[in-house]
C-alpha cells in the first residue's frame, strides 16, 4: 500500500472501537419484519449520523402504502456526501429490517453481546453490520483530507425481507437517487455480481369445514393441499437438472415455507394456506416460471369436487445480472480485498436474492460486498445466534474504504489515466 492507503487503514484501526460501538447500537434496536415497524430504527440511525455532523434525509413511505404492503412503518435514509468535480456517485446500500429472531438463542438476539471476538445479535451479519462498514469507510475516506471528486450516498433502507420495493425500489421510483455504481451489503470473502430471482406465492385451498365424526358432509381442504404439496415436491428432481452457467449458482429450488389451516382436531379443515418460495437462476424467465408453477398447482387439484383455489403472488423479484460497467468496481474490490485479506477473492453469483437487483434493473452496475464470513452458514444468518467476527468487520471496512479511494480519489484517478 502507498502512504495514502496506509493512512486510510490506520484511521480505521484507530477508530475501530467506535465502529463496534456504533454497530452495537444499531443491532440493539429491534426491526422484526413482520410486523415491520421500522421507522423508529431509521430515526435512531439518523440521529446518530447527524450527531456526527452528517445531514440525513428521512424519506417516509406513505403510511397507507406501507400498511397495504403488510408492514407498519418505513422510513428510508439517504446521506449524500458530494465531493464535486466530474467523478462518479457511488451508493452504499444496507437494509435494517430483519427476520424475527425465533428460538434457540444462547445470547440475547438484541443484546449485541461480544464474546471471543464475535458480536452476537439478529442482523449482526445480515445486514446491520454494513451500516457500520459503510459509515466508517466513508468517515475514513473523508478523514484523509485528500482531494476527491464525485460523491458517496449512503442508502439505509427497510424493506429487503419483503422484496425491497418500498426500500431501494421506492427511492429509485421517486427519483430520489440515480447513482453511477452501487455496493450493497454482502460478505467479505466474495464479490457477488449476480444472484437468483425469486417468486413467492400464497396458495389458499378452500374446501368446506365439517364435523370430524361426519367427514362425508365436508370437503377436506387438507387432502387437496396434500396434492399440491406432492406436485411441488415431485417437481424438484426436474429442477435439479437445470443448471446455471454462473459460478456460485447451481439449480433452481422450490419449497413450501409455511402452512396454516384447520380450526380444531375434530374438525375437517375447510381452508389451508401454503406459502411457496421458488428461486430462479439468472437464465430463467420469471414470467414463464410463474406460469409453470401456477399450472402445476392448479393441475394438482383439477377435478376435485368442492375444492377452490386462490393463488396470489407475494413477490416476483428479478435476478441480478452482471452489467458491463461494473468491471472497474469489481476490479478495485478484488485488488483491495487481496491486499487486506491476503488471498484472492472471487467474483461470483449467489443463490440468494437481494436489493441490489433493483439498482441493476435500472442499469446501475451493482455488486454485493461487506462484512461477513465465507458462508451464510458460518454467520448463522436468519438463525439463532447470528454472529459477526469483528476481524471481518475491520477487514471489510478497509476494503470498502480503499475502493472508495480508488473510485473517487483524484490521485488514484490520475494514476489510472496515465
Amino acid at each position: 500500500m502507498n502512504a495514502l492507503q496506509t493512512r486510510l487503514t490506520d484511521w480505521i484501526d484507530a477508530h475501530f472501537d467506535d465502529e463496534v460501538g456504533f454497530l452495537q447500537a444499531v443491532v440493539r434496536i429491534p426491526t422484526d419484519t413482520p410486523p415491520g415497524n421500522n421507522a423508529p430504527h431509521a430515526e435512531a440511525v439518523a440521529d446518530m449520523l447527524e450527531g456526527a455532523g452528517w445531514p440525513v434525509e428521512r424519506h417516509a413511505v406513505p403510511s397507507q402504502q406501507v400498511v397495504d404492503y403488510g408492514l407498519e412503518s418505513i422510513t428510508n435514509l439517504i446521506v449524500r456526501r458530494p465531493y464535486g468535480g466530474d467523478g462518479p456517485t457511488l451508493a452504499l446500500n444496507a437494509h435494517g429490517d430483519v427476520v424475527p429472531p425465533g428460538e434457540g438463542w444462547t445470547h440475547p438476539p438484541y443484546g449485541a453481546v461480544i464474546e471471543d471476538g464475535y458480536l452476537y445479535g439478529r442482523a449482526a451479519a445480515v445486514s446491520k453490520s454494513d451500516f457500520a462498514t459503510y459509515v466508517f469507510a466513508v468517515r475514513a475516506l473523508e478523514a484523509l483530507g485528500a482531494p476527491l471528486r464525485g460523491g458517496v450516498e449512503l442508502h439505509f433502507t427497510y424493506d429487503e425481507e419483503f422484496g425491497g420495493l418500498l426500500g431501494p425500489g421506492w427511492l429509485l421510483e421517486q427519483g430520489l437517487t440515480q447513482p453511477d455504481y452501487v455496493i450493497a451489503a454482502g460478505f467479505g470473502y466474495s464479490i457477488i455480481t449476480a444472484h437468483n430471482a425469486c417468486l413467492q406465492l400464497v396458495v389458499t385451498v378452500h374446501g368446506k369445514a365439517g364435523h370430524g365424526a361426519m367427514p362425508d358432509t365436508a370437503v377436506d381442504a387438507l387432502q387437496a393441499a396434500t396434492r399440491v404439496l406432492n406436485a411441488i415436491y415431485g417437481d424438484l428432481p426436474r429442477l435439479k437438472t437445470i443448471k446455471s452457467g454462473v459460478p456460485g449458482i447451481d439449480s433452481p429450488t422450490m419449497l413450501v415455507g409455511r402452512i396454516d389451516g384447520g380450526t380444531n382436531t375434530n374438525v375437517v379443515p375447510g381452508k389451508v394456506v401454503l406459502k411457496l418460495d421458488r428461486r430462479m437462476i439468472p437464465e430463467e424467465d420469471p414470467v414463464a416460471v410463474e406460469a409453470q408453477v401456477r399450472a402445476l398447482i392448479t393441475d394438482a387439484v383439477a377435478g376435485m369436487p368442492g375444492i377452490r383455489l386462490e393463488v396470489k403472488r407475494l413477490l416476483l423479484s428479478q435476478a441480478l445480472r452482471p452489467l458491463p460497467g461494473a468491471q472497474p468496481l469489481v476490479e478495485s474490490l478484488r485488488r483491495n480485498a487481496h491486499t487486506v485479506l491476503g488471498e484472492a477473492i472471487p467474483a461470483v453469483g449467489t443463490p440468494l436474492y437481494a436489493d441490489a437487483r433493483l439498482y441493476g434493473e435500472r442499469g446501475i452496475p451493482a455488486v454485493l460486498y461487506g462484512a461477513g464470513p465465507r458462508t451464510v452458514t458460518e454467520a448463522n444468518a436468519k438463525k439463532a445466534d447470528e454472529r459477526l467476527a469483528l476481524d471481518d468487520l475491520r477487514r471489510a471496512t478497509k476494503v470498502v474504504a480503499l475502493t472508495l479511494l480508488d473510485m473517487l480519489g483524484v490521485e488514484a484517478q490520475q494514476a489510472v489515466s496515465r
